[in-house]
């Protein structure tokens, strides 16, 4: 089983991104912890965390409205 992100832009289309893959959840989300921050700033506004073919989970890297 590999683990990657796919990475979307504010309207939802896919964007490029660094291609990493991870032998587990835990590694990617350490990673994703460690580099969303330049993301964001690439424009990246939400990720999706994949194993295989199968979407985990997705998440927003945009900042909460207080």
């Amino acid at each position: 089983m590999a683990w990657s992100w796919r990475y979307e832009g504010a309207d939802g289309t896919a964007l490029d991104g660094p291609v990493e893959s991870f032998g587990s959840q835990a590694d990617a989300e350490s990673w994703i912890g460690q580099t969303w921050r330049e993301l964001a700033a690439s424009g990246v506004t939400s990720v999706a965390l994949v194993e295989d073919d199968r979407v985990e989970y997705r998440m927003s890297l945009l900042p909460t409205a207080e």
